[in-house]
Order: structure tokens, then C-alpha cells, then sequence
């Protein structure tokens, strides 16, 4: 997409976990007068309200918001939901004449509206079937295409079936190494023009605590009830029920965990989230705008 609309203007907003994202977001939505896209693999699905620590009705305000309860959390997303969604609310950014304030809380998501992606083909019937047959030995299937394509295998591991089953499905389907289809399918870029990304950096010791609280709060803000009404009206097995704050409310709910254990537990996995999130903005992205949010409020608040 070209976004060289010269009255657009947008920019990316990321940070690890509890840094501080969301306030920061909808006072700049504010400021510029823009929507806000949301690149949360949590906050995208509707019922899942106090484990997301997605903003409230109240704290949105005025500002639309995109990327929040898009979808109920027994339908499928993936990167692509995303690209779609920014090609919609970029559009409707133009039609009314607002700017756009992405903020990445999952920034894997902004790294491919930045690289793009490959379009797939369509898999038939057929394909799927094939597939299916091979992933009943994923280790049996992982290496099946590591003697196929070496080079694209090496950066997958044996255990990662969404990605074998992808590759899988690409072979079966074209007949073609994922290495040579994507050769022939080079990524298309979502967003051409420069995008101004600003990053939120805290010190561990001090973001741990904020997590801690926040985990806190959301236990008394009935995070336990949330979490059986999701699993009366869903089960356990699907992708949402596996994520942080809601599998530790699982184990408590089994007896596993006491109530404190169930805060700690919350609170480690949370930070080490926060850790990876770090990481990857640290090494994913060129040229960021780094500071605390009292650095960034100064630097975007003229």
C-alpha cells in the first residue's frame, strides 16, 4: 500500500507488557486527532476483557479503536487478519480525515506491516488431507521437509506445527520447496513510507512491580469469574485458553495453585513475557525513538 497521502500522518507506539502502552496511545490519538489500531493477539478477541488489560469503554473515550474485540476467541487470526485491518482502517483514516496511532503490543505484527508478506495459494481439499495424514508424526513430517529444503527448515523447530503445516500444505499443494515458492512470491509491503516508531523502556525490577499490581487489580477486578465463563462457554483447547493469566487462573481453579501462588505465578510469566517482547523490539526494528513515558510524553506533546 502506498501511504504517501501527504494530509496522513501515523506513527507505531510498542513496549513490553504493563509499560504504560495504552494511556501513552489514546493521548497521542487525542492529540493528533487519529484512530488507534491495536496489535494485541489478546485484546483482538471479544470476552477476553480483564486478562487482555484491554482499555475500557471509558478510557477509549472518543477515539476509535481498532484491533479490540474483533473476534470471539473460538475463530482463527493470524498476521494476515492484521494486514487486513490496517488496510481498513487506513482507508477509513483518509475517508474522515484522521491520522493513525498503531500500537504493538504483539510488534511481530507491525514487523510485517513493515516487511510484508508472501500471498499462499488457495489449499484444496485434498492438500489438507495429505497434510493432516503427515503431521500424525510431526518429527517424521519436520524431516520429510528438511531433506526437501534445507534452508528453509533450518530456522523451524521440530515442535513448531503451525509452521511445518504451513510448509506442508505449500509442497502438497504447488509442488514447489517453500524456499522456491517463496522465491516466486516475494513479500508484498503494507506500510512503504517511513514510519516513526517510538518505544516505551522501563527498568525490569521496576516493571515486574507494575506487572505485579496490575495482576493484582485484575484479580479484584474478577478476573477468576472471567476466566470460568470463558472456559463454561469454550473448553480449554483453543489457542486464547493457553494464554498468560489465563491457563495460571486454570491450574488455580484445579487446586494447583493457592491465590498467592496464583498472583506470583501470573507475575513471573508476565515479566518474562515482557523480556522476549523487549528483545525482539530491541533487535527487529531500525532507527526507534527510545525513552520512559515521561521522555516520550516530552518528545510528542508540543
Amino acid at each position: 500500500m502506498n501511504t504517501s497521502n501527504n494530509s496522513f500522518k501515523q506513527l507505531a507506539l510498542i513496549g513490553p507488557t504493563a509499560s504504560g502502552k495504552t494511556s501513552l496511545s489514546i493521548q497521542l490519538a487525542t492529540q493528533m486527532n487519529a484512530h488507534i489500531l491495536s496489535l494485541d493477539s489478546l485484546s483482538i478477541y471479544k470476552e477476553i476483557d480483564i486478562v487482555s488489560a484491554k482499555p475500557r469503554k471509558e478510557e477509549q473515550g472518543d477515539i476509535k479503536h481498532f484491533g479490540i474485540d474483533t473476534i470471539y476467541p473460538n475463530e482463527e487470526f493470524d498476521v494476515t487478519t492484521f494486514i487486513k485491518l490496517y488496510h481498513e482502517v487506513y482507508a477509513q483514516c483518509v475517508q474522515e480525515g484522521k491520522n493513525l496511532v498503531i500500537v504493538g503490543g504483539t510488534s511481530f505484527y507491525l514487523k510485517m506491516l513493515l516487511e510484508g508478506i508472501s500471498v499462499l495459494p488457495t489449499f484444496c481439499d485434498a492438500t489438507h488431507e495429505r497434510t493432516k495424514e503427515k503431521l500424525k508424526n510431526l518429527q517424521e513430517a519436520h524431516a520429510f521437509l528438511y531433506k526437501l529444503d534445507d534452508k528453509y527448515m533450518k530456522s523451524i523447530e521440530s515442535k513448531d506445527s503451525y509452521r511445518i503445516e504451513k510448509a506442508l500444505n505449500i509442497y502438497f499443494e504447488t509442488g514447489l520447496t517453500p524456499s522456491a515458492y517463496f522465491a516466486l512470491h516475494p513479500p508484498i509491503t503494507t506500510i512503504e513510507e517511513p514510519l516513526p516508531i517510538y518505544q516505551i523502556v522501563w527498568d525490569r525490577e521496576l516493571l515486574r512491580k507494575r506487572i505485579a499490581l496490575r495482576t493484582t487489580l485484575m484479580l479484584n477486578d474478577g478476573l477468576i469469574d472471567e476466566i470460568c465463563m470463558l472456559e463454561k462457554k469454550y473448553g480449554r483447547n483453543l489457542n486464547a485458553m493457553k494464554s498468560i493469566g489465563i491457563k495460571e487462573t486454570l491450574a488455580y481453579l484445579d487446586g494447583i495453585y493457592d491465590k498467592k501462588m496464583l498472583i506470583e505465578k501470573i507475575t513471573t510469566n508476565t515479566a518474562r513475557l515482557a523480556k522476549r517482547q523487549t528483545t525482539f523490539n530491541n533487535s527487529q526494528f531500525e532507527n526507534v525513538i527510545k525513552g520512559s513515558v515521561e521522555e516520550l510524553e516530552k518528545m510528542l506533546f508540543l
